[in-house]
């Protein structure tokens, strides 16, 4: 058996006050990955009534769900090895099958799923990204499930995720979500495969995804013959997701109520992170090594930032460089002193069209209703002393 390394919950000294069943009943935003074999298995009915307890807790939970393609390769009776055009084909009759699934576990909690398909341009692409933010945003406001899935019918290996655990954790990443639930086919992670070493031991906690343990993942704890991904592919999945601020737990799907489970019984593995997703996020931001373009404020605008404010288009005194939304932005006093750096809400054009006017203008000068401020404080990090 592989030797233990360092850092692990059971060698730290701060081992409880982080475990799998802590980041379950903290979480406030979370990230539930469901793979085909429990999609195949008719776990679906339990599921949803996990999301509604969650849901009666006053969290949000956003559903990535596998089982498309599967579920379609059933309807139409194709083997599992399948050219792409008959996988695409498949996915395509499986989605709206797969929805039904979700409708029918759903609903009698009053919940409405809402079907969202990504490929990788969506969470590479800066506006793409934006685009898929602010729908997941308004979803959850508007108080619907939404069920996330790669858009299969569409996607090429070129732009493809490959496993639903990285666009898990994309997700999760798109939507500054808390924490990222990998349901397995194991109830957590060992440093040797259970099924084949009576010795094997879980770990509760992972502090550090350092070589060590990605070797302990190797080929072992893969998911069943139904699904694409394995135990490595969800250490990476957390790798992605602790870079945003997200902790990850892995957990045993079989179980009926399997977060309810694993914070009774104690079992799953959790992966911290070192931050919040906010400060991830904020750090992100100032990590911003070329700023596409700048804004020169008027004196109030600098004092509305300084106060914790958004930057209102009425503030913007010059538009320099030729930036598009989503694009870093240097932001500058009166006097030229750099105050921080924000997330431009408009293209350069855009911005120069609207500098010094009132936000209930935007509409009229754009043609189109568009968020009601230049750069939104949650967009945005000044510069220490500014």
């Amino acid at each position: 058996m592989t030797p233990a390394v360092p850092l692990l919950a059971q060698d730290a000294p701060d081992a409880g006050s982080a475990t799998p069943a802590g980041a379950l009943t903290s979480a406030r935003r979370l990230v539930l990955k469901i793979g085909s074999a429990l999609i195949g298995a008719d776990r679906a009915a339990d599921l949803g009534r996990e999301v509604a307890r969650l849901r009666g807790e006053g969290r949000e939970v956003i559903l990535v769900s596998s089982g498309a393609a599967v579920l379609g390769r059933r309807r139409l009776g194709l083997p599992r090895e399948a050219a792409l055009d008959r996988t695409q084909a498949a996915a395509a009759v499986g989605q709206s099958l797969l929805m039904r699934e979700w409708d029918a576990a759903l609903a009698p909690h009053g919940l409405t799923p809402a079907q969202v398909l990504l490929t990788r341009e969506d969470t590479e692409r800066r506006r793409r990204w934006l685009n898929a933010r602010a729908t997941l945003e308004a979803l959850l406001v508007l108080g619907a499930v939404p069920v996330v899935n790669e858009n299969d019918t569409v996607a090429t290996e070129e732009i493809r995720y490959g496993d639903n655990d990285r666009l898990a954790a994309r997700t999760a990443q798109l939507a500054r979500a808390d924490l990222l639930v990998l349901l397995s086919d194991v109830d957590g992670f060992y440093d040797a495969d259970p099924r084949s070493s009576p010795g094997a031991r879980r770990l509760a906690r992972i502090d550090a995804l350092t070589p060590e343990i990605l070797a302990m993942a190797g080929d072992a704890n893969a998911e069943a013959a139904v699904g694409s991904g394995g135990m490595r592919t969800k250490l990476e999945a957390a790798r992605i997701a602790r870079a945003a601020g997200c902790a990850t737990v892995i957990l045993d799907g079989r179980v009926d109520s399997p977060l309810g489970a694993a914070v009774s019984n104690g079992s799953g593995t959790l992966i911290t992170a070192h931050q919040s997703p906010r400060q991830a996020y904020k750090a992100w931001i100032a990590g911003s090594v070329a700023p596409a373009g700048m804004l020169r404020l008027d004196e109030g605008a600098a004092a509305a930032l300084r106060a914790g404010k958004s930057l209102l288009p009425a503030g913007v005194v010059a538009v320099e460089g030729g930036f598009d939304k989503g694009d870093s932005v240097e932001l500058r006093a009166p006097d030229g002193r750099r105050l921080g750096i924000g997330l431009a809400a408009y293209a350069a054009d855009e911005m120069r069209r609207l500098a010094g006017r009132q936000s209930g203008e935007i509409e009229g000068l754009l043609g189109y209703r568009g968020p009601g401020v230049a750069i939104h404080r949650d967009d945005l990090v000044l510069e220490t002393g500014a």
